[in-house]
């Protein structure tokens, strides 16, 4: 980076916010699936949206290339630099809260804010945004996941993080702020998404190809008192289908997700006893009277976790209403459902302690043992998870002696958005080099069963190739993505006339294609 640019972003961030050190670099310029073949020559922390928009400009004007990171939770490149002129923007500075309305139900917040942080805020008042964060919250920001369009808390009901959106503030190429939503007429503050074309959607995951989320308006909703839950295992993967898509198409469960065997046994191994205590506690206080929640904890301290060893397919549900008596009866259907296609009924442990406990550590993106893991996912109408399911077994079966002469194991999570929507998300795990991203988030007290694997090249070689092989099957079944990133085959499977909309707005939007080159496929 030349000296004048250097001094320039000084004066907009100041000097410790201007970071310049090979460590830092290295550290940004690599997510959770890999290193970037290029290394950012800088990260810029602005404090606010107005020292984000400074920055924005002169680094556009000095010819490099900008890229938006939230929290680094990406595993699909979201972020990752794709040329030598490469600036990575941390927005971590810019999590402030900045209004919760409980008159006109919306809350806004800079897009660095964290979905803890804002579950943190909101405690007390008695309201939420209808999807209310992803299971990596504890690092992820809300502007990531408006960019990559997450899922998991309030998916089941009300969607995705998108559909929780009203309006954006968006730092576009040339420095400039663009409002959406209503907010975005002069005298109207952002109370709600449409006036005129839905400009807010336009920025929904977007992979931060067409601006920088400066700040996010969300709709806030009552947030219900009652909660309830239910776990269950299925002997194999279509009785499973049939119970989550009829749960899912009734709207009776906020979330509702599964796991196949290796993936649970996975889940339970990296458990350990002081977050078991951990996680007791805050059930007992999370249920609401003494006598309940002495009650909740020993059901938990009973199970322990050998409810699980026997369990095939295990799925389960969080259901919530604002009365007793609705949450019973959605939960005496949820039941009814899942035993008529099959289901067994199973301590509802699991569900509990994420209600509980939404935000953790995220111990998860490692095996037990330090091995390296990796996802991918596809999303489809209930009509296709099975034939989906099949295809991707098929996949892991075609490659079987590859990935088993690299010690490779693989599994899944299944889930359901809103009332149309399965969430197929297979998970590979390798004993691999860890990188700096892994070593920075797993607490050190999981660390203690970690082994040095050491690099193995050929082993991540062949991960990524069973990758491609399911995007492009995930292509051929009609599916759709969530964190499109710079990973999945946005462009080639998209209609030719949808795609040169995208490539429009972007020429319009960043002339000179600086802002995340390479994000959508778009250059």
């Amino acid at each position: 980076m030349d000296s004048s640019l250097k001094d320039r972003l000084i004066q907009i961030v100041g000097q410790d916010n201007l970071l310049l050190e090979d460590a830092d670099r290295i550290f940004y310029s690599q997510d959770v699936s890999k290193r970037a073949d290029y290394v950012t020559n800088a990260v810029i922390c602005p404090g606010d949206k107005h020292e984000l928009a400074a920055a924005v400009k002169v680094v556009v004007e000095a010819g490099y290339s900008v890229f938006p990171r939230g929290g680094g939770m990406s595993y699909t490149s979201g972020y990752l630099p794709t040329n030598k002129k490469a600036v990575t923007i941390d927005t971590g500075r810019m999590n402030r809260v900045l209004e919760v309305n409980t008159t006109d139900m919306y809350v806004t917040v800079e897009a660095g804010c964290r979905w803890i942080d804002l579950h943190e805020a909101l405690k007390g008042k008695g309201v939420r945004p209808p999807f209310w964060g992803t299971l990596s919250g504890i690092r992820a920001t809300i502007g990531g996941g408006m960019s990559q369009n997450s899922i998991f808390f309030g998916s089941g009901v009300h969607g995705t993080a998108a559909d929780s959106a009203t309006g954006f503030e968006i730092v576009l190429a040339d420095g400039s702020i663009l409002k959406t939503g209503a907010g975005a007429q002069v005298n109207a503050s952002p109370f709600q998404r449409h006036y005129g074309p839905d400009l807010t959607g336009l920025f929904t995951a977007d992979a931060g190809a067409l601006g920088l989320k400066a700040t996010v308006t969300m709709k806030l909703i009552r947030d219900p008192a009652h909660k309830r839950f239910a776990s269950f295992d299925f002997a194999d993967y279509s009785s499973l289908f049939k119970a989550a898509s009829e749960v899912s198409r009734r709207g009776l469960a906020t979330e509702s997700f599964g796991f196949d065997p290796y993936l649970q046994s996975q889940r339970m191994k990296r458990q350990s006893l002081a977050s078991d205590v951990k996680t007791l506690t805050n059930v007992m206080k999370s249920s609401g009277g003494a006598f309940k929640a002495l009650k909740e904890g020993a059901k938990i301290a009973m199970a322990g976790r050998g409810f699980m060893d026997d369990a095939e397919y295990s799925y389960h549900f969080i259901t919530e209403a604002h009365s007793a008596a609705g949450a019973d009866a959605a939960l005496a259907e949820i039941e009814e459902i899942c035993t008529e296609a099959g289901g067994k009924q199973l301590e509802n442990s699991i569900p509990k302690i994420i209600s509980a406990n939404p935000f953790t550590p995220l111990n998860n993106m490692v095996g037990p043992e330090g091995e390296r893991w990796l996802p991918v996912h596809g999303l489809v109408p209930h009509s296709k998870g099975p034939e989906l399911m099949a295809a991707v077994e098929k996949c892991f079966a075609d490659h079987g002696d590859e990935l088993d002469a690299h010690g490779v194991n693989t599994g899944y999570l299944i889930a359901t958005i809103g009332a149309s929507t399965c969430v197929l998300e297979p998970v590979f795990f390798w004993p691999d080099e860890r990188m700096e991203i892994q070593e920075e988030v797993v607490e050190d007290s999981a660390k203690k069963n970690f082994k040095d694997f050491g690099a193995r090249p050929e082993g991540f070689a062949t991960v990524m190739k069973v990758r491609a092989a399911l995007s492009d099957i995930f292509v051929a079944h009609g599916a759709v993505h969530m964190q499109i990133g710079k990973a999945y085959p946005y462009r080639e499977g998209l209609e030719p006339a949808t795609y040169a909309v995208v490539e429009g707005l972007k020429k319009q939007l960043d002339p000179t294609g600086q802002i995340n080159p390479g994000a959508l496929g778009l250059i």
